[in-house]
């Protein structure tokens, strides 16, 4: 009985050692994920595959870097443009580790690796920026100033074995102290545009108005043309009426054009003065 209970702790410790074994010798690699296997600090092979892998227990240790495409966030700087202006660029980039074993052996870490990104990076933008005008900077055709930073970056980034994807601006302005100058000349060219809407606006108006004063005379010199032709022909036909009117009665046609000028020349405050045998004297005498 003693002895069947000794083989059962053996068999349990057996089991127990067996799995301590299994657990330092197998290791598990992910999709995301990428490493290398290490001997007292020594490289010994890299693993890129994921899946259920082998190594030596205890004296063999596995490091994992991330398979997945990450971002360098660089710190604002201020650079030259080709034009001799300054602009202050805050970029992002995107990378990966493609050799995990030059990656560690050359920088170690993802710390290690942003500075070194960083170097490459800002000393490519810095060519590229003093190589274009600011105009190109800040329009469409950063695009493509972009894709040559791009480029210019990955062959010294490969040497850490780093894959830059790409690098994009994500902000670029001018430095503070001259913001307020841009923003005077910008003032002043508007205010200059504005002035020159104006001029041409007040040409126009002038224009306008002095056609309308022409049009205005015009349009009254026709009517009081119209007007003398119509009370001409109106005269004319009164004359007419009249010298009908006279043929018809004469004795009656003078008696109305005396009342006529009775009305027209006398009221109240007004002394007439008029010769015995005066045509307007006539009906002024008593009937008798």
């Amino acid at each position: 009985m003693r002895g069947k209970s000794v083989a059962t702790a053996a068999s349990l410790v057996l089991i127990v050692a067996l799995l301590i074994v299994a657990s330092q010798s197998l290791f598990v690699i992910n999709e995301y994920e990428q490493a290398i296997v290490l001997q007292f600090g020594r490289a010994m092979r890299t693993v890129l595959q994921p899946g259920l892998h082998v190594k030596m227990p205890f004296i063999q240790q596995v490091l994992r870097f991330d398979k997945r495409v990450l971002s360098a966030d660089g710190a604002e700087a201020e650079y030259l443009t080709s034009d001799s202006k300054r602009i202050v660029i805050d970029y992002i980039a995107r990378w990966r580790i493609v050799d995990p074993l030059t990656f560690y052996q050359r920088v170690s870490n993802e710390a290690g690796a942003q500075g070194r990104l960083d170097a490459i990076i800002v000393s490519a933008l810095r060519q590229a920026v003093n190589s274009h005008p600011f105009s190109e900077l800040i329009d469409s055709r950063r695009e493509m100033v972009m894709e040559e930073v791009t480029a210019a970056s990955r062959p010294g980034a490969l040497e850490f074995g780093i894959e830059i994807i790409d690098v994009r601006i994500k902000r670029a302005d001018l430095p503070a102290e001259t913001v307020q100058s841009v923003f005077d000349r910008m003032e002043a060219e508007r205010h200059a545009v504005a002035a020159g809407y104006r001029a041409e606006g007040d040409e126009r108006a002038l224009q306008i108005r002095s056609q309308a004063d022409k049009e205005r005379e015009i349009i009254l010199a026709q009517a009081y043309e119209e007007a003398q032709k119509i009370r001409g022909e109106g005269e004319a036909r009164a004359i007419q009426i009249y010298a009908e009117a006279y043929q018809q009665d004469p004795e009656f046609f003078a008696f109305i054009r005396s009342l006529e000028a009775y009305q027209a020349i006398l009221d109240e405050d007004t002394t007439l003065i008029l010769s015995a045998d005066s045509p307007l004297f006539r009906y002024l005498q008593s009937p008798e």
